[in-house]
């Protein structure tokens, strides 16, 4: 009988305590509202600093970087040459100092040869793509007198869809001479480490410049194919072969001058940056 008394008794006080818990609220309980933590902005104090969290990322860090496209010996029906393509940056993810080289030099016969030379203010305007202003130098250099002449530069680099590596520019000269110049390039991955790279050239002048061989309309067009070898991300050689047509006005020129107007050459190079 005890027994029994006991057992029914534990049965009831925790029924008696769930009803008293839930009464008026019809048998659903509300969970208790947790007490809201004050604002950052109204505390003036850092959200990660409130709240214990990691510091923000530092976005404001500042890197450099230098890629030599092509440092490569090219030969065909003109004299052998030497020619470099460079270019580099400094800054951070949204402003930068960028540089570009470009230039080319006889390796046979008369020493002779030509290049030029950009520093621009980058920057970032939409994802994958900078708009580039600033400076261009060019010199000539052979067996008459050497020429060199400044510019004002405008124009963009970055990623065209189906990712086309595109850099159109607009050249201002210190005379007013405007010439604009576009080139495009694709890396086809064969493999992890195999590349193919076809590459595309045009320059065009509105006006007449015999000095330094430019004609008014389409200049020239250069169409090249490398392929190269990935040794390490940073250091590829590669052979390939470049075609060049000298077109409009320009040809004039160079056919006035002796020059051949259109050439095959093989090269063979590295490509190396860091």
């Amino acid at each position: 009988m005890k027994l029994r008394f006991f057992f029914l008794l534990s049965l009831t006080i925790p029924l008696l305590g769930y009803t008293q818990t839930h009464s008026g609220h019809g048998g659903n309980a509300m969970p208790a509202e947790k007490p809201t933590a004050t604002a950052p902005a109204a505390t003036g104090t850092p959200p990660h600093q409130l709240y214990g969290w990691a510091p923000p990322v530092d976005d404001r860090m500042r890197f450099n970087y230098v890629l030599l496209e092509r440092l490569e010996l090219s030969t065909g029906e003109a004299p052998d040459a030497l020619h470099l393509d460079a270019q580099g940056w400094y800054g951070d993810d949204r402003n930068k100092f960028w540089w570009k080289a470009d230039g080319t030099h006889q390796t046979q016969g008369t020493s002779a040869g030509e290049g030029e030379f950009q520093a621009l203010y980058s920057r970032l305007v939409a994802p994958f793509w900078d708009f580039q202003a600033g400076l261009r130098y060019d010199r000539t250099w052979g067996p008459g007198p050497d020429h060199g002449r400044a510019f004002g530069v405008i124009g963009f680099t970055g990623l065209a869809p189906y990712w086309f590596e595109v850099e159109p520019a607009l050249f201002v000269s210190e005379d007013g001479d405007v010439s604009a110049r576009l080139s495009a390039s694709y890396d086809a991955l064969l493999t992890q480490r195999l590349v193919l790279q076809p590459r595309l050239d045009v320059n065009v002048a509105l006006q007449d410049v015999p000095k330094f061989g430019i004609g008014r309309g389409f200049n020239d067009v250069e169409l090249g194919l490398r392929l190269r070898y990935e040794i390490t991300r940073e250091l590829a050689p590669y052979v390939g072969v470049t075609w060049t047509r000298q077109l409009g006005a320009t040809a004039d020129l160079a056919r006035a001058a002796g020059a051949t107007l259109d050439e095959v050459r093989f090269v063979a190079g590295v490509r190396v940056w860091w």
